[in-house]
């Protein structure tokens, strides 16, 4: 038997003081706000990434071969890191020849006028996978995060991939110390470059795609992105195109209030809007993009 709706069982006006104390706690973004930032670029990527296509916009939206490009390892754990780092070898395969490789696990060190150096010149900057809370303990509010922030005030560009992605996120998903499974952790911050956004990766691959509903669930506010492997955003203002090899998953509670999914996906070539929150195919005229996934919010026990 169908399950009667809210607006079918309740008196009108009850119904619009419920939707009008859901709208007062989750207000939907508005043009005027920005998720993204206003300048520069993001590449957002969801792991195990090895398409060159993405690798090559990276160093095209730098500024090409020569753009100053700096790397950093943080996230990986290693004892320590030298110019030898085997994760450059990618940007070097698209062309990049002028590559640092920058790190500490250290916030005192981080936040130096010496070790932020290579940033005040980049025009890139990477963040390679790992476990994010590492790059929230060594970088967060330091002279490196000021650093970084401009960069994309720039013009410049900052990717990552796995922790790389989620710690672009204002809201860090997957942060605790303890073990990548526990969705909201010890450490609950990102970098901020995308403002009240979760950022989750390896999702299809590893089987995550409903992780993100605890979250959206406990924070409506935010708006969650899932990243499958080998794909990426990339973010220009409040907007994003899909590149890549498989999907991203948007988890918009507020959708949800009008007859939505718990998530939906975009293909390579799709775009969003998070401030309007709002998906597109692109055609011969870009088109809104329907939502496929009409599963119950909450989903029946």
């Amino acid at each position: 038997m169908k399950t009667a709706t809210l607006r079918s069982i309740a008196p009108v006006s009850v119904t619009a003081t419920l939707l009008s104390l859901l709208a007062a706690v989750s207000p939907p973004p508005s043009r005027a706000q920005e998720v993204g930032p206003p300048n520069g670029t993001l590449i957002v990527a969801g792991g195990a990434l090895s398409d060159p296509a993405v690798f090559a916009r990276f160093v095209e939206l730098a500024g090409g071969p020569a753009a100053p490009i700096v790397i950093i390892p943080t996230a990986g754990g290693g004892e320590s890191y030298d110019q030898y780092f085997r994760g450059r070898r990618p940007f070097e395969a698209a062309g990049a020849t002028d590559i640092t490789i920058l790190h500490t696990y250290d916030p005192e060190v981080a936040d130096t006028d010496a070790f932020v150096e290579p940033l005040l010149r980049a025009r890139g900057v990477w963040f390679t996978g790992g476990r994010q809370w590492r790059l929230a303990d060594s970088y967060l509010d330091t002279k490196t995060h000021e650093a970084l922030w401009g960069v994309l005030e720039r013009g410049g560009v900052i990717g990552g991939s796995s922790a790389g992605a989620s710690i672009q996120g204002s809201y860090l998903v997957r942060g605790d110390t303890r073990t990548n499974t526990v969705m909201m952790g010890d450490h609950e911050v990102g970098l901020g470059f995308l403002k009240g956004v979760g950022i989750d990766q390896h999702l299809l691959r590893r089987n995550r795609h409903f992780d993100m509903v605890e979250v959206i669930r406990a924070k409506p506010e935010l708006l969650g992105i899932g990243l499958d492997e080998n794909t990426a955003i990339v973010v220009q203002g409040d907007r994003f195109e899909v590149v890549g090899q498989s999907y991203a998953v948007i988890y918009d509670h507020n959708a949800t209030l009008d007859g939505g999914g718990l998530f939906y996906f975009l293909a390579p070539g799709d775009r969003y809007d998070m401030a309007e929150r709002q998906a597109f195919r692109p055609g011969r005229e870009e088109q809104p993009l329907g939502r496929v996934t009409r599963t119950p919010w909450p989903p029946p026990l």
